[in-house]
């Protein structure tokens, strides 16, 4: 009994010592992929602003896609608890909220918390898709549950009679997936320079007017 207590401290103390190497480690690549962008980020560069060997960043992560890809991940959902975006508290006010008002004010914040935390990283990851297959087709997995989630959103709320039955939910999904989608948010702040406060409210009138609208 006694070792078997002894064993499960030494798991939990190595876990805790892994998890907070790959903390130094992801912190360190964001501030690179910042500062440097992809092309010119490189995994030793990395391990030195870590303060860990580099064979650590290779036996943790492989690939620098695939520590992009980490980076990313946590900057979307904003930490490193293995829960998607889809299923935190805020995108499921979005999804279960009694009026449709506080649904689209709830996708809204979704949205804007996202360009908040992942902006700026998803102008590079834009950068890096033409040269990294693995980077391309997350990207293109996240274009997908993005609208996944727009055909979704509209669906329970036409189920929970929050819509106007001749309302084209079809339609309204396809146009909230291209106010929503990563790819707007990287446009925006290249041509407009907007904060993610700018973004989110220009977001949350666009959805109303699209009620409105429809």
């Amino acid at each position: 009994m006694k070792d078997q207590v002894k064993a499960d401290a030494r798991a939990e103390f190595g876990a805790a010592r892994i998890a907070r190497t790959e903390a130094l480690v992801v912190a360190a690549a964001r501030e690179l992929f910042l500062e440097h962008g992809y092309a010119a980020t490189a995994l030793t560069q990395v391990a030195r602003r870590a303060g860990v060997a580099p064979r650590t960043v290779y036996v943790r992560f492989g690939t620098k896609a695939a520590l992009f890809r980490r980076v990313i991940d946590e900057a979307l959902v904003g930490d490193a608890e293995p829960i998607d975006v889809a299923h935190r508290p805020r995108a499921q006010d979005a999804m279960t909220a009694g009026t449709l008002a506080e649904r689209l004010d709830a996708l809204a914040d979704v949205a804007a918390g996202i360009a908040d935390r992942a902006g700026a990283l998803l102008e590079v990851a834009a950068q890096a898709e033409g040269a990294e297959p693995e980077i391309a087709e997350a990207a293109q997995s996240g274009r997908r549950e993005t609208a996944r989630l727009c055909r979704e959103f509209w669906s329970r709320a036409s189920l929970d009679g929050l819509i106007q039955s001749i309302m084209d939910t079809g339609q309204l999904a396809n146009t909230t997936d291209a106010l929503l989608c990563a790819d707007t948010m990287v446009h925006l702040r290249r041509v407009h320079g907007w904060s993610h406060a700018e973004y989110g409210r220009w977001l949350r009138e666009a959805l109303r007017t699209l009620v409105a609208a429809g």
